[in-house]
């Protein structure tokens, strides 16, 4: 449970997304991605002529945008993906994005002035660089996140989040896999498809 509450507080912290488009991809440029989102987060929060509903709508848009969510979907369902049909993939797909969608967005009232430092960067691979980061939190000792920003094409996107050395995206494969054993892929479909 305190892990959910820390991802949440991670993911409505980091919501703020745009696209950052770059011709190459610079020293530096993942963690200028980072901070982008925790500044342009931090402004949509503090924004104070915007309705929760207008917040939420914003950071659901950004959110899609910034992570890709195929990429993690694939990942979270793990060996199950190859089993299922391409019907299946189709809707899996669709219902994980909108369940990440819904379930972060929704949460926006867990903001209470978070501040976030980059820390270091690296290369993790070929495609990837870990962006090293501690959140500040007001109310609370300060949390250490670490993001995986996977580079394609002039594009960076955020494929998972690492709180206190705890992955977002490994936490959600093992919850699904668990769901898969006992109900089957079409199972965790119904699931998923309860929470829209």
């Amino acid at each position: 449970m305190v892990r959910r509450i820390v991802f949440s507080t991670i993911m409505v912290f980091c919501m703020g997304l745009g696209d950052v488009a770059v011709a190459a991809v610079p020293p530096g440029g993942a963690s200028q991605f980072i901070r982008q989102i925790g500044d342009r987060a931090i402004a949509t929060l503090r924004a104070p002529d915007a309705s929760l509903a207008a917040r939420e709508a914003r950071f659901r848009s950004l959110l899609s945008e910034g992570f890709d969510l195929a990429f993690i979907g694939r990942f979270v369902l793990g060996r199950y993906w190859r089993q299922a049909t391409p019907e299946q993939r189709s809707a899996y797909l669709a219902l994980f994005g909108e369940y990440v969608l819904k379930t972060y967005s929704a949460r926006l009232g867990g903001y209470a002035g978070e501040g976030m430092t980059i820390l270091s960067e690296r290369p993790a691979g070929t495609k990837d660089v870990v962006v090293s980061t501690r959140i500040l939190r007001p109310s609370g000792p300060p949390i250490e996140a670490v993001w995986r920003v996977r580079t394609t094409g002039a594009r960076y996107r955020i494929i998972d989040v690492m709180v206190e050395g705890v992955s977002m995206v490994v936490t959600q494969r093992s919850e699904f896999a668990a769901v898969v054993q006992r109900h089957g892929l079409q199972g965790l479909i119904e699931v998923l498809r309860a929470h829209q």
